[in-house]
């Protein structure tokens, strides 16, 4: 049996007390994939919003070596927080395609969360597959996403990483998911459409790796699929 998600419009809409939220996850373009139309409907607001990124993504282009790869995307990955509001963009190094869950992924994760404060923390589809079981989930969206759910709790406890940054941080109320086929709230998509589907464009070295179609055609056809009228998020109270 398969879980059938429900209609977005039917859902309750993201907690808004709040004021800054961390993004955490692996890959440049991950968040351009349909989150970031909630992002900058979210800077709009005064809300601050940084992005951490496990990876720079060198492996994610097969045409490009790795080494010249990696600060392509970055850069890339820059411009494009830049479109939604989102000025702090961090990169943890991790080797992309690769990541591992363990104490190492979960420090690094607990130590930004820790430096930035967040109420809110975002993460990626952490499940097996995408959709109802329809296509499996890379190994390094898993990683991140599963090691986010328990940094968030780390950051709060002064005794696990006690050497990994400032004081303790125990102000994450929630941790959002985006890319579940369990979602529980939903944020409309329109007021940050335009610019979501601007932020996916940034990443034109990586689009025009992946498909030959136009790159304006492709981010706004794929955003109109991924996100339709509203921006999904499975969230995890703390």
């Amino acid at each position: 049996m398969t879980d059938t998600a429900p209609d977005a419009s039917t859902l309750p809409p993201m907690p808004d007390d709040w004021r800054r939220a961390l993004c955490v996850v692996a890959h440049p373009d991950d968040l351009e994939y349909g989150c970031a139309a909630a992002v900058a409907q979210w800077t709009d607001e005064g809300r601050e919003v940084v992005y951490l990124l496990a990876t720079r993504g060198e492996a994610g282009i097969d045409g490009i070596a790795p080494d010249a790869c990696a600060p392509l995307r970055e850069r890339e990955q820059r411009a494009s927080a830049a479109v939604v509001g989102v000025e702090t963009v961090e990169f943890l190094d991790h080797a992309d395609g690769v990541v591992e869950y363990g104490v190492g992924l979960r420090r690094d994760i607990a130590a930004a969360i820790r430096r930035h404060r967040p109420e809110l923390v975002v993460t990626l589809n952490h499940h097996d597959t995408w959709g109802d079981g329809v296509a499996w989930n890379t190994p390094d969206h898993v990683a991140v996403g599963r090691a986010t759910l328990d940094a968030a709790s780390d950051a709060g406890n002064r005794w696990i990483f006690p050497d990994a940054g400032p004081e303790r941080w125990d102000g994450v109320r929630w941790v959002a998911v985006a890319g579940s086929h369990r979602p529980t709230h939903a944020v409309a998509s329109g007021p940050g459409f335009e610019r979501a589907v601007r932020s996916l464009l940034a990443h034109r070295a990586y689009i025009e790796g992946l498909t030959d179609e136009d790159p304006e055609a492709y981010a706004r056809g794929f955003m109109t699929q991924m996100c339709g009228s509203h921006v999904t998020f499975e969230v995890i109270g703390r």
